[in-house]
């Protein structure tokens, strides 16, 4: 499976043609650059864990015929004096041909590419800092006595596309202390539009954190039309919507056995901005089948009874509609739950992501890149290699395939 991941890379992202534009960082060095990143990205892929365990995977283990021994502290040392900046490049020289291959394309969107943009926490010690560490005061408690201490830990923004049929990460920033994670959002699109160009994608979607004025309007500076969630952080405009939703709905499409009400206003005054936006509050009632536990004689009783669950989202855009319904924003916006459902619980849990393995910078940094950029593409080779020929079997999980780059298990093609 090893050799048919590699290949995949070969003949759609001309892999080794674009690794091979990457600089040396040391002067001396005894193994080479490129050998290094063949470890830690075949590594990443194989969803390892540390430095430590692609140490001995080098030595004696998969990687030991393709990339041959190589300590982790020499892993640590080439990536001290390596440029983050040459891995973005090679992030957006995938980005641009996973968008010329068709990748990104799907109906609902209408043809708009949607980039998700959302925070992501990795480490936090009381001990381990460097210099790029952000901080917090945090109250603890030990010996029955409570005392604040200081928490040092790292931030990231990804971008993720989230309209295509699965999605796709484009980047992340690291945040830099003193600066906000809707500021950091803004500088990590700066940067996809400079590299990737204006027209790569139309619509960024996030949550409430980044409905701020600065954001908005750095946004549109870039020529990008934004979906928002709004909560109870622009209190102006949320009690507006809050009057004005006292009347009927402005609409109730029928939704089979669920009931949907949406009030929509094209032109609504944002007080914080002094401008205008267009806001759509949506209001859900959904009848679900849940395990409900009551208690009688003493003792708990577990039985399945129809619970009606109640969802209200409210969104504020600065797009402007037209013939197209309002509930357009909603699936834009709603289409944001899937960098948290999807690709942030993938990071955590299967790739480790938030185990800082080399927590100097800048080697923090570029391990980091380089994990998404081997998550970026294994996401890419299962979905468009693994269950479009799968056949009549049981799709495997991501996390099969990436055993599957260790060892061959029986049944799969080794070809």
């Amino acid at each position: 499976m090893r050799r048919r991941f590699e290949r995949y890379l070969q003949k759609v992202f001309h892999w080794p043609e674009l690794t091979a534009l990457m600089s040396e960082g040391r002067r001396y060095p005894r193994h080479p650059w490129s050998k290094v990143f063949q470890a830690l990205f075949l590594g990443a892929a194989c969803q390892m864990r540390s430095l430590r365990e692609i140490e001995a995977a080098c030595r004696s283990g998969c990687l030991s015929r393709r990339v041959g021994p190589i300590s982790d502290n020499t892993l640590v040392y080439a990536l001290q004096h390596q440029d983050a900046g040459e891995l973005l490049v090679l992030a957006c020289a995938v980005a641009r041909r996973i968008k010329r291959n068709g990748l990104l394309r799907s109906r609902w969107s209408r043809g708009y590419v949607v980039v998700a943009v959302d925070g992501l926490e990795l480490c936090s010690s009381y001990a381990r800092c460097c210099p790029a560490c952000l901080k917090r005061r945090v109250e603890v408690s030990g010996d029955g006595k409570r005392r604040w201490r200081w928490q040092y830990y790292h931030r990231v923004v990804l971008a993720v596309v989230v309209s295509g049929p699965f999605p796709v990460p484009l980047a992340l920033r690291f945040q830099q202390p003193g600066e906000s994670e809707a500021a950091c959002a803004a500088a990590l699109l700066e940067e996809l539009v400079r590299y990737l160009g204006r027209r790569y994608f139309d619509i960024v979607v996030a949550d409430a954190l980044y409905l701020q004025t600065p954001f908005t309007r750095r946004l549109e500076r870039l020529g990008l039309r934004w979906v928002l969630t709004l909560k109870d952080n622009q209190p102006d405009l949320a009690a507006t919507v809050e009057r004005l939703c006292a009347g009927a709905p402005h609409g109730q499409p029928p939704l089979g056995e669920d009931q949907l009400q949406y009030w929509y206003w094209p032109q609504l005054y944002w007080p914080a901005a002094d401008r205008s936006v267009s806001v759509l509050k949506t209001v859900r009632r959904c009848r679900r089948r849940r395990v409900v536990i009551t208690e009688e004689d003493g003792g708990r009783r577990r039985q399945r009874q129809t619970v009606e669950e109640v969802t209200t989202n409210c969104w504020a855009s600065n797009l402007e509609l037209g013939l197209i319904p309002p509930l357009f924003l909603d699936q834009l916006a709603r289409s944001r739950w899937q960098i948290d459902a999807q690709v942030f619980q993938t990071l955590t849990v299967d790739c480790h992501f938030k185990h800082a393995a080399a927590h100097q910078d800048p080697a923090l940094v570029v391990w980091t890149m380089i994990r998404l950029l081997a998550y970026t593409l294994t996401v890419l080779f299962y979905f468009r290699q693994v269950l479009s020929h799968r056949g009549r079997n049981t799709p495997p999980s991501l996390r099969a395939l990436a055993q599957s780059l260790h060892w061959t298990p029986p049944g799969w093609d080794t070809s």
